[in-house]
């Protein structure tokens, strides 16, 4: 079940439609889809989260022919002056309207003000710090899938209550991991448990965990948090593995998915819980928007939550961009985001749902348990449903966010 780089790259080349630098048609909706194309993040965002944005585009214009839509990509490269440097340059020069997956929290927290002063859109599909809706928060600016606290409060909570009440964290050390080791803690010292301590790695050029695994072992933690993901993640809980950590402690990855388990086999991820919004098997609306987006996929590759909220994300944008038309919608970003959070969402990945006045998407979260090998009956089938977190519950309350939006 394991799937290579290369071959996700070789799916999505031809898909991407970059306008000239010279024409730049005033009715053409241009979406630039900011990614890690190369990093750490690759797989877990990149080019499986480009395919879906096109499998928005391709059932929207099928639908709506008039509107013309073009993509754009780029690779950040993880390092913010690289990711805000090429969002100015897309609203500069390449017209583009909105800018979508991002992933990294340093750079999705860097564009923010970028998009405000340019009037232009910020759909984040992949970065996981929770202060996009609430300090960082503007009216330019839409989180979709997942943060650090509807993670965390998924797993925190669940975990600690059902006995695993000591934890130790392998942190990535920036933004997106300290968000989450300290999201979680939260959660863990509300339902009764202890946080024993976190050792953080250097990101992203950290592939050698041995000595941060043996400073949780000796820490007597009954659950490893892994505050990573991507290929740090996948290299974590392997060396976990060896260390044989997995005898005396859960693994909880907050920010894990599908694509790393897919990728690590379930020899390697067998018990381990993770927490998505998104889960391709779910009913059978996941699995017909599954089985549409793998055919610009590499066989065996699985949408994870990132993946669909760039298909969800986008495709609830161009509604709002038909509703309001493509002037408009190329006028003001914040008008947009305004109609989005106006209108009702319904799509294939995430079901029905709606955007919060923080820019909040709320839908459901899951607390998924990882399948031992025997247990298995197809492809794709590696998840046990420990827990689902209605949408209203999984978020952080608006009340809390300190969203400078939002009046008390």
């Amino acid at each position: 079940m394991h799937f290579t780089r290369r071959a996700a790259l070789g799916a999505t080349a031809g898909l991407l439609a970059a306008p000239s630098l010279r024409a730049q048609p005033a009715d053409v909706i241009r979406i630039g889809v900011l990614t890690d194309l190369a990093g750490p993040y690759r797989d877990v965002t990149g080019p499986t989260s480009v395919a879906c944005v096109r499998q928005a585009v391709e059932e929207f214009t099928a639908a709506n022919p008039a509107v013309r839509v073009e993509i754009i990509t780029a690779d950040h490269q993880n390092k913010p002056d690289v990711g805000i440097n090429t969002v100015r340059q897309w609203f500069d020069q390449r017209g583009v309207d909105i800018v979508t997956d991002v992933g990294n929290s340093a750079i999705a927290l860097g564009i923010n003000p970028v998009c405000v002063e340019k009037d232009k859109l910020h759909l984040n599909a992949s970065a996981g710090t929770s202060d996009l809706t609430g300090r960082a928060c503007t009216p330019n600016s839409i989180h979709w899938a997942y943060d650090t606290y509807c993670l965390s409060n998924t797993s925190g909570t669940a975990l600690t209550k059902a006995g695993g009440d000591r934890w130790y964290f392998v942190t990535a050390d920036y933004a997106f991991g300290h968000a989450i080791e300290r999201d979680t803690t939260r959660f863990i010292e509300a339902a009764g448990g202890k946080m024993l301590g976190a050792s953080r790695y250097p990101f992203p050029q950290t592939t050698d965990f041995s000595a941060f695994l043996l400073q949780a072992k000796a820490s007597g933690a009954k659950v490893l948090g892994l505050a990573m993901a991507g290929d740090d993640l996948i290299n974590c809980v392997k060396q976990a593995q060896e260390f044989g950590l997995t005898r005396s402690m859960k693994l909880a990855a907050i920010i894990g998915s599908i694509t790393a388990v897919v990728a690590s086999g379930l020899q390697t991820m067998q018990g381990m819980y993770i927490a998505e919004t998104f889960w391709w098997d779910l009913d059978d609306r996941t699995r017909g928007f599954t089985r549409r987006v793998q055919q610009k996929l590499p066989a065996g590759v699985f949408p994870n939550y990132v993946h669909a909220a760039n298909y969800s994300g986008v495709l609830h944008y161009l509604k709002a961009v038909q509703v309001l038309g493509v002037a408009r919608a190329k006028a003001s970003g914040r008008e947009v985001v305004a109609q989005m959070k106006r209108m009702p969402t319904d799509d294939d990945a995430f079901g029905q749902g709606l955007i919060r006045e923080d820019g909040r998407k709320l839908h459901p979260s899951y607390l998924l348990e990882v399948k031992k090998p025997g247990e298995s009956r197809y492809p794709g089938d590696v998840y046990r449903l420990a827990a689902t977190i209605p949408g209203d519950q999984a978020f952080r309350p608006l009340s809390e966010g300190a969203c400078p939006m939002i009046r008390s």
